[in-house]
């Protein structure tokens, strides 16, 4: 009888908690469905329905399925004007997805400049690196994004890491690139920010021996005389 009265005892005291718990605990337990309307809103770019739905409680930094928190989905799309109130709303913008992407990090391997010019200052890592061991930086070299590189170098973003395939931003920038316009111009921003051209990958070969080797003489002339 005394085990009975000691469980209804508890039970009852439990229940007088739950009566009790301020209106904002239970707020913070979330509403998924909410949430997810959130993150397909910010994909969508509709900036009145992510408003909304913020106001109304939705967590900001709430991940789908996939990882992705709205700012990801926002950025995944460009929707610049629902990514810059999410940041200002406090959303992370370094938080990884299940494939090892951020906001930040896809911004810079997008090329999207004016998120990136959002992102710095609300603290992206400059130092995070994507699924194949690289930074923001590498990813835009590689896919010839000129003005997201030429941002990213006014950033200490490191501009001689070495990603897991042994290769630099300048490495990608030649033996990735098409030797055309915007990868010779990368090449010629990499070395005036002081870039290391001496830097091989791990069959000891360097840039400017890769640049000779696929005829692309504007770039073996800028490595050339920075080699001087």
């Amino acid at each position: 009888m005394r085990h009975v009265i000691k469980a209804a005892s508890a039970a009852f005291l439990l229940i007088g908690a739950a009566i009790l718990m301020p209106v904002s605990h239970l707020q913070a337990q979330g509403n998924p469905e909410r949430e997810r309307d959130l993150v397909f809103a910010a994909e969508r770019g509709e900036i009145v329905a992510v408003r909304d739905l913020v106001a109304k409680g939705a967590r900001i930094n709430w991940r789908d399925h996939r990882g992705r928190t709205a700012l990801l989905a926002a950025t995944q799309r460009n929707q610049v004007e629902v990514a810059r109130f999410l940041i200002q709303e406090g959303a992370d913008v370094n938080a990884k997805d299940l494939i090892q992407d951020t906001p930040f990090l896809l911004a810079g391997a997008e090329g999207r400049v004016e998120l990136l010019r959002l992102m710095v200052p609300a603290g992206a890592d400059l130092k995070d690196i994507n699924r194949f061991g690289g930074t923001a930086l590498i990813p835009a070299a590689h896919r010839g994004h000129v003005e997201a590189v030429k941002f990213l170098l006014t950033t200490k973003i490191d501009k001689n890491h070495v990603n897991n395939l042994g290769w630099t931003a300048l490495m990608e920038a030649v033996v990735l690139g098409d030797g055309g316009a915007a990868h010779t111009e990368i090449v010629r921003l990499l070395v005036a920010a002081g870039a290391d051209i001496g830097i091989p990958d791990r069959d000891r070969i360097t840039p400017l021996e890769h640049a000779k080797k696929r005829g692309f003489a504007e770039m073996v002339r800028i490595l050339s005389a920075a080699s001087r």
